[in-house]
């Protein structure tokens, strides 16, 4: 049995058939009996997800990869090869199914001869995040740009003719820079046909059981990195009290089915756990393996590959500063198979990149983006800026203790976990922190993107890298300890997650740049004493238990707060939307306000005319400003006709309460309280 198969915790079931996910067709046929509601859509969803992410797991198993992290990036892999040829031959989504069909029995036989199934360790992790998954199902929500990618499972649902720019919102528009190829967006449209649901409702719930897969794939990264499945179980707690129980409301994780939260909550810890895997024990495979995790990552949500390698540049940088050699050639080809094929996906992409006006900004643009996210900048000058150091604490204890936590990590500087949380912290803090670096990363991906590199930094593998330090020094004093501190600290800095951004509640800046300052001299003290430094490493069963002491306060504080977010949209009444289905194909353009016409977009495979500014990429195809305008003047004005009929609309769609004195001599295909649907003839 391989090292890395006895840190996951994996059976050696040699020639064995993986039953596991084989009995996933029939779960899916057997909860199909069921009504689509309930207990019946949660079992309907499970049983897709798994169906979903078979092909993948055939084809890491007969690779000889083993944990969930491998079965996840070939199933990304191969359904982003599914989804180009079908784009290419202009098929519908029955072709993606029918290639990974095909993929599944070619990959059959041969991953009937490998060993490995499912650990125990990894189904208790599993129990855990699907116990954490239920909890969400009454507090999910459509937020942030949930309409605009409802919107494109819709259409990847219900068009015969697929391709890229078929799913935009837009039949006159152009592709979205982060989302030109819509490789998220068909993984949740094919569980929602595999599970023979509505959309919305697949997309609304999908967060209750792709978290336990998030729990799994978070673990799988920790037990690798840490060399222990205790500081696995940690790490994926830590994680979840991160983003999930900090925030409050189900915090990240209630939008799980959203692209950005997939690419940080599924793809990146995968990702992790496939490069460490890849720097212990090299292997062709698990080289590949990366190198497709990191292509799905650029697909998914492109900037965040860029935060990925920064980071784990500095992970080589301190590596050979500590000189530790022995693994740096290996960390240097896991960070190439993750830029070359980022690179590649950036390459396609430039010619689109090139139109955005965040792409590069002019001097008007820069201004208007500073002013835009000023809450969150310390701007010297119009190229000479940096994030607010009280952002590096913002997210409450959990980050706070990062902070406090990160010096430790030099007791620890001759091992993996410590050269890995010193690299990526300093990185992070860096590139946030210096006015004369953090402009040239927003220029290239965005000052939207850029300041998105914190939540990148490695807070929770710092967390229990700690505990493991801490344990060393304190014993079973520790426990107490923990429990004290994070009490305190939830007390003190229970975290800053409002919007437009305040800061009072999370860490101080103060704080920031001494962790900074001591991050730094404990490196430069790890480099010049070298072994002089003793390494300290406690018991991994007590550091995980101090974690969980630790984790009790926001575990606390985040169930007491477990509702549904204030401002969660609802979207439209099931009457208009029938309605429109009824009399608009599939494909039609229908005319309304910028927010009406963004909604609609969501629940109604058609095409609109505008979009709130905010959900739309400010490209020169898209206009999104000029679309604002023209729909504001219409509705207005009342007219004139000839104003949706240049946008290639047949449909008017009317909200009284946003154009009371809108009123059209059309024929009505449908009348609500609030509504009215108009057929322009």
């Amino acid at each position: 049995m391989s090292t890395l198969t006895a840190q996951l915790g994996l059976r050696s079931a040699p020639r064995s058939l993986p039953l596991a996910w084989l009995a996933a067709p029939i779960l899916l046929g057997l909860s199909r009996m069921l009504p689509a509601e309930g207990l019946g859509l949660g079992l309907r969803l499970a049983a897709a997800t798994a169906c979903l992410l078979l092909p993948g797991a055939l084809v890491a198993r007969a690779l000889g990869v083993s944990g969930l992290s491998g079965a996840f990036a070939w199933t990304m892999g191969v359904l982003f090869l599914a989804t180009a040829t079908t784009f290419a031959l202009h098929a519908s989504l029955w072709l993606v199914l029918a290639l990974l069909c095909v993929v599944t029995v070619v990959a059959l036989p041969f991953a009937a001869r490998r060993s490995a199934d499912l650990s125990s360790w990894q189904l208790a992790v599993l129990l855990l995040g699907l116990a954490a998954g239920i909890s969400l199902w009454w507090i999910s929500r459509y937020d942030g740009d949930a309409f605009f990618h409802l919107g494109r499972v819709q259409k990847l649902l219900a068009f015969d003719s697929l391709s890229l720019r078929a799913v935009d919102e837009f039949r006159d528009g152009g592709l979205h820079p982060g989302y030109a190829f819509p490789l998220w967006h068909t993984a949740v449209a094919l569980i929602t046909r595999l599970a023979g649901v509505g959309a919305p409702s697949a997309f609304l719930h999908a967060p209750t059981v792709l978290l336990p897969l998030s729990f799994v794939l978070t673990y799988e990264a920790g037990t690798i990195l840490f060399r222990s499945r205790w500081a696995g179980v940690a790490t994926a707690l830590a994680q979840f009290a991160l983003l999930g129980l900090a925030p409050g409301h189900g915090g990240s994780y209630a939008s799980l089915a959203l692209p950005a939260t997939a690419s940080r909550a599924l793809l990146l810890p995968a990702l992790l756990a496939l490069v460490f895997a890849y720097v212990r024990e090299p292997s062709g495979p698990l080289l590949a393996s990366v190198a497709v995790a990191s292509a799905a990552m650029a697909l998914v949500h492109p900037s965040y590959s860029v935060l990925l390698a920064l980071g784990l540049t500095g992970f080589l940088i301190v590596r050979a500063l500590l000189a530790v050699r022995h693994d740096l050639g290996h960390i240097g080809a896991a960070l190439a198979a993750i830029v070359v094929p980022a690179g590649l996906v950036a390459l396609w992409l430039l010619p689109v990149v090139r139109e955005t006006a965040s792409h590069n900004p002019s001097r008007g643009e820069l201004r208007r983006a500073l002013v835009g996210y000023a809450r969150e900048l310390d701007v010297f000058g119009l190229h000479s800026y940096r994030l607010r150091p009280e952002l590096f604490g913002r997210a409450g204890a959990i980050a706070v203790a990062t902070l406090v936590l990160l010096p430790v990590a030099i007791f620890a500087h001759r091992r993996m976990w410590g050269a890995f949380v010193l690299g990526t912290m300093l990185t992070t803090l860096a590139i946030g922190l210096l006015p004369f670096v953090f402009p040239h990363v927003a220029d290239v991906i965005s000052l939207s993107q850029a300041r998105r590199i914190i939540a990148f930094s490695p807070r929770p593998f710092v967390l229990v890298g700690g505990a493991l330090v801490l344990a060393g020094l304190l014993r079973w004093a520790l426990l107490p300890v923990a429990l004290a501190a994070g009490i305190g600290l939830q007390i003190a800095f229970p975290g800053d997650f409002g919007t437009p951004y305040t800061f009072g509640h999370g860490g101080p800046g103060l704080l920031t740049w001494i962790a900074f300052a001591a991050a730094v001299a404990a490196l430069l003290a790890a480099a010049v004493a070298g072994r002089r430094i003793p390494q300290v490493e406690g018991p991994a069963p007590l550091a995980a238990a101090a974690v969980a002491l630790f984790l009790v306060p926001l575990a606390v504080h985040g169930y007491t707060h477990w509702t549904r977010a204030p401002k969660a949209r609802l979207g439209l009444p099931h009457k208009l939307v029938a309605a429109v289905r009824a009399h608009v194909p599939d494909g039609g353009v229908v005319f309304s306000d910028p927010l009406t016409a963004y909604e609609l977009g969501a629940f109604a495979p058609v095409y609109v005319n505008a979009a709130p500014q905010s959900h739309v990429a400010d490209t020169r195809a898209n206009r999104p400003t000029v679309r604002v305008r023209d729909a504001q003047r219409f509705f207005l004005d009342g007219g004139p006709l000839s104003v949706p009929r240049r946008y290639g609309a047949h449909w008017l769609l009317v909200d009284r309460t946003r154009a009371p004195q809108a009123r059209f001599a059309l024929p009505r295909l449908y009348t609500g309280s609030r509504y009215v649907l108009y057929r322009l003839p």
